[in-house]
């Protein structure tokens, strides 16, 4: 197997940086021919074109930006190695990047990470963005996990390994002046489902959600007429909502497990048979991040860090 030739990838590096090949010939103090030259050998070699022109600039192609966050990797590791070695003493440190789905609860990511916060031999790098976009990522090495609240199915041409961390029982959470107002409608009686569903407007979660599709689902299976109040993609956005106090939220607990912690909110009652699922989300390599197995290991309870 022929070996990467760095010179190479340096040269592409500096071309990707600036835009511009006779730019970056001009800071390399080398011919513009030579340049382009040096850059054709590496597409040769890795058998893909890097860069495609449009007017006096280039720009990357899609292998071009997967070889550019590889180069980037590389050459920030070269500089980091520079730097430790120069203080005279050597500490090993890592990095880990994970990806998470926009939409996904910040206090299931953030109870995710809490055993990693604060290592000194590691640096911790967090990255959003949609599902498709995150599992691109993955499959370019350029992420070592990704969670998400939707399972994915592996492949020959994308051997994804999904595994779910962790299963919350969606509830109906609101403000207790909420509650203290539905139960004196109904006589003081505890609310519990389906009784007083119909009568509290609420804010749900958008069509595109599983929840949503199951809340559906369980609505017209019980012959339930409710008010909606809003529909809210984003999970921080129906946690500041339901905080807001003006209707209830259909949602998993650890959305708004501080909330319920300090009595800022209350759980009104758990729907039946509707769950958000967890996953983490990784690719098969022969060098897995040490750290993933440490992640990967712990209960259900430990993931979410919700009470018992």
């Amino acid at each position: 197997m022929h070996r990467l030739n760095y010179h190479h990838l340096h040269y592409f590096w500096a071309v990707a940086e600036n835009g511009h090949l006779t730019r970056t010939a001009e800071q390399l103090h080398i011919s513009q021919s030579a340049l382009s030259a040096q850059i054709k050998q590496l597409e040769a070699q890795l058998g893909q074109a890097l860069f495609q022109r449009q007017g006096r600039n280039l720009i990357l192609t899609e292998a071009g930006r997967i070889a550019k966050n590889y180069a980037d990797s590389i050459f920030a590791t070269g500089h980091e190695l520079l730097a430790t070695m120069s203080q005279g003493h050597y500490r090993e440190r890592q990095t880990l990047r994970i990806g998470a789905v926009s939409t996904l609860s910040r206090n299931l990511q953030e109870s995710f990470i809490k055993p990693l916060l604060g290592l000194p031999e590691l640096s911790l790098v967090l990255q959003a963005g949609s599902l498709s976009e995150l599992l691109t990522r993955l499959s370019a090495h350029n992420l070592d996990l990704v969670l998400s609240n939707r399972a994915v199915q592996g492949d020959s041409e994308n051997p994804w390994r999904c595994q779910r961390i962790a299963r919350q029982q969606v509830s109906l959470v609101g403000a207790k002046a909420i509650y203290q107002q539905t139960q004196q409608a109904n006589k003081r009686k505890p609310l519990a489902f389906p009784q007083g569903l119909a009568d509290l407007p609420l804010i749900v979660p958008s069509r595109a959600s599983d929840i949503r599709t199951a809340f559906d689902l369980l609505c017209e299976q019980h012959r339930l007429q409710v008010e909606i109040l809003a529909e809210v993609d984003d999970m921080a956005m129906l946690r500041l909502m339901a905080r807001e106090g003006l209707a209830a939220a259909v949602l998993p607990s650890v959305v708004v497990r501080d909330e319920l912690r300090d009595g800022a909110l209350k759980a009104f009652y758990r729907l039946p048979n509707l769950y958000e699922h967890f996953y983490a989300i990784t690719v098969k390599r022969h060098f897995q991040h040490p750290m993933l197995r440490q992640l990967l290991a712990r209960s259900e309870a430990e993931v979410l860090d919700m009470p018992t």
